[in-house]
């Protein structure tokens, strides 16, 4: 090899290992973001589980993976509200890019706590009226997100039941008083009269309230029971669920893990939809763009599954119950 080519040789593979010490050197000094998730929920809740893995999913498609560049800190209340301010405290001094709300209490305890990290939301209920942000179009300050639905689903809820239940009479209504909103009770008090139905509520703190109450309104003829969006309901979901069943009770649910459980129907939004629209928020900001205008709910969805006879005392070849679960 002449001089000029050696040379040129050498010359050619110190540039090629310089440019790959800048590459190694520079992933290695890639900043790692934080991520902090607060969830109304117990830790081993397998649907809040699964949906944290959909936000993780989407966010490695966008280009942010777990152990490279992104990590998340998922903290737990065990389905009691009062442990939220400390658990948002715990995440707020990991000092997050980016903190996440799973419920309307979670981004409560997460607004008391900094005014600052940008939040963002999913299944949070008339954030307006609660104060997380100014308006849907133009939200401000550090917090945005995806609602559930608008406070007129509870009309939609009883008229599904009534489908359900040909001469539906009495309602029951089951809520923690601590976690319901209470964003829904107007138009199902609207609702209720023109529909020819009665509205009992249930209001509980502890599932042996729950069960008391069920039996004492499985007396009641013509009945159904409309589940409220409440994270106490789907921390209970099993129960309410099987109390259904034993009672029979026709039932409709706000979320798809009342369906996982064995319920009969649900008309909801489709939270692993959310999480993933909440991913991209997350990219945008982890990316230096301001969060800006929160989507409204998901499209609103039911979701029926097979269920042997006498589930929820309603068999599952009924047209009726058939066309109420999968409209």
């Amino acid at each position: 090899m002449s001089d000029v080519r050696r040379r040129e040789f050498v010359s050619l593979v110190g540039s090629a290992a310089a440019a790959w010490l800048f590459a190694a050197d520079a992933q290695s000094a890639e900043r790692v973001r934080r991520i902090g998730v607060l969830a109304n929920s117990a830790e081993s809740d397998a649907e809040t589980l699964a949906d944290i893995g959909v936000l993780q999913q989407r966010l490695a498609e966008l280009g942010w993976s777990v152990g490279r560049n992104l990590k998340i800190e998922a903290r737990w209340s065990g389905g009691d509200p009062s442990r939220l301010p400390a658990r948002a405290a715990e995440l707020l001094a990991l000092e997050p890019d980016v903190l996440m709300g799973a419920s309307t209490p979670a981004v409560a305890a997460l607004r008391q706590v900094t005014q600052t990290v940008p939040v963002v939301f999913v299944n949070a209920n008339d954030p307006i009226r609660f104060g997380f942000v100014q308006s849907l179009a133009r939200p401000g300050g550090n917090i945005t997100g995806f609602i559930s639905w608008g406070s007129t689903i509870g009309g939609k809820w009883l008229e599904l039941l009534t489908e359900i239940v040909p001469g539906l009479e009495h309602v029951a209504l089951t809520f923690n008083p601590r976690t319901y909103t209470g964003q829904q009770t107007q138009s199902l008090e609207a609702a209720a009269p023109a529909l020819r139905v009665r509205l009992t509520s249930i209001a509980y703190s502890d599932g042996s309230e729950i069960e008391r109450a069920l039996a004492e309104f499985s007396q009641m003829p013509n009945r159904g029971l409309l589940v409220l969006p409440d994270s106490s309901n789907v921390l209970h979901r099993d129960l309410i669920v099987g109390l259904a069943a034993r009672h029979r009770i026709p039932a409709i649910y706000p979320f798809r893990p009342f369906i996982t459980s064995g319920g009969l129907a649900y008309y909801g939004t489709n939270t692993a939809q959310q999480y993933r629209s909440a991913a991209e928020y997350v990219d945008r900001i982890l990316r230096g763009s301001k969060a800006r205008r929160p989507a409204g709910a998901g499209a609103d969805q039911v979701r029926d599954r097979n269920q042997s006879q006498g589930c929820e005392g309603a068999r599952p070849d009924h047209p009726r119950v058939v066309l109420a679960a999968r409209r």
